[in-house]
């Protein structure tokens, strides 16, 4: 068997590009935050992670220039090597306070994080409890430590009662992580994590909450799920992402001393990967700097989102109901789902399809996401050209 005979046969993307109609890879050359430049032209982005507006910020800008002028523009090693800068420890202690906790350890990549954390905690004999709609990089994580024979079962999406009646069937003795986004990437749901809490320690388990998607949006001051609902002692490992509401790229992990420390001394992820490089760190503490003196970003993040979510309900779209910055539009089929993502773009609306396998059938999405940033005359334009869209399509009336 040839193996690149998949990679010749595999001719999905070309006949959507045929049809005009591909969505994926698009360059953008300039951003302005709710407003790019794709081939040529302005539209209003409606699709990106960049929940609290930063990336265009100028002192965010100013202190990713000023590192690289101080550090150069990489590490050239690992965190655990040559790779270690005063500013990843500014960043780490930052964080560790931001959170209410302990420690802070960065990684470079947030999709990289789980991996870093996942296997090196659960090995031989202990168990991975994952919810079944988690992102990809906790499912990379969960099956790096099946492949050092540790057992990774599953739980259905959001279901305290099915994570309960997985949990209670396994050894007693067994250490067990339960793991789940705090806001689901797909349909932005909020995982249920009082009785999600309340199960880990009725069945001795820790707990690992992803909050790529919670920080900067939900808890107080934007400091993510745990403190959303008052459980921020409770929770035993948060990590993240800093190219959302950071604005930059990287990841990090909080929890107790000890815990840190020891997938800091063990962790491949983290010690065979070059660090995250000084422009990406500054930006990062410049954005952290302007959560914590502008909180009320999160605030009107909050209210474009609701806002956006009970217009679009209002036109007559099938909208996954929520209350962070998430709001997905629910087509149902991967062509009409296609169709509908170039009219929105040719009437000039970005924003993100979801086709299956990455949705169930029948849950072909566009996901749409908000801003800070956006103003009501960017979403008064998404709703118009939704409306009109919808119509054409015959989604609404």
């Amino acid at each position: 068997m040839d193996l690149f005979k998949k990679c010749y046969e595999f001719t999905r993307a070309d006949e959507v590009k045929a049809l005009g109609l591909y969505p994926y890879f698009r360059a953008i050359e300039e951003n302005e935050g709710p407003v790019v430049q794709i081939e040529g032209r302005k539209v209003i982005m409606a699709g990106s992670n960049n929940y609290l507006g930063l990336t265009a910020h100028p002192k965010v800008k100013e202190a990713a220039i000023k590192a690289v002028e101080k550090y150069g523009t990489g590490c050239s090693g690992s965190r655990y090597l040559t790779g270690t800068l005063d500013l990843h420890i500014e960043l780490e202690q930052r964080l560790a306070k931001f959170f209410n906790t302990e420690e802070v350890l960065l990684f470079s990549t947030g999709y990289q994080t789980g991996q870093g954390i996942i296997p090196t905690l659960v090995q031989r004999g202990d168990y991975v409890v994952s919810d079944k709609d988690n992102h990809a990089c906790l499912v990379a994580g969960n099956l790096m430590a099946k492949g050092s024979l540790a057992d990774f079962v599953r739980y259905k999406h959001n279901d305290m009662d099915d994570l309960e009646r997985v949990i209670q069937k396994l050894p007693q003795d067994a250490g067990k992580l339960i793991v789940s986004d705090g806001v689901f990437s797909t349909g932005g749901e909020i995982v249920d994590l009082p009785k999600l809490n309340k199960i880990a320690k009725e069945y001795g388990a820790k707990i690992l909450i992803d909050d790529a998607h919670a920080v900067g949006v939900i808890g107080k001051g934007g400091r993510g799920t745990a403190s959303e609902f008052d459980l921020e002692s409770e929770i035993d490992l948060t990590m993240g992402t800093f190219s959302k509401t950071f604005a930059s790229l990287g990841g990090f992990v909080a929890s107790k001393s000890r815990v840190i420390n020891y997938i800091k001394h063990h962790s491949p992820a983290l010690i065979f990967s070059a660090s995250p490089t000084p422009a990406a760190v500054a930006a990062a503490l410049a954005a952290l700097d302007i959560l914590e003196a502008e909180p009320e970003r999160v605030d009107k993040l909050i209210r474009n989102a609701a806002k956006m979510r009970t217009s679009l309900k209002k036109a007559g779209f099938n909208v996954v109901d929520g209350r962070t910055a998430i709001v997905p539009v629910i087509v149902g089929d991967d062509g009409l789902s296609f169709k509908m993502w170039r009219m929105l773009y040719d009437a000039g609306v970005f924003v993100n399809v979801f086709i299956s396998p990455g949705v169930p059938p029948g849950r072909q999405m566009m996901r749409t996401s908000y801003m800070a940033t956006h103003e009501d005359e960017h979403l008064d334009q998404i709703i118009e050209i939704f409306t009109d869209t919808g119509k054409k399509l015959g989604l609404i009336e």
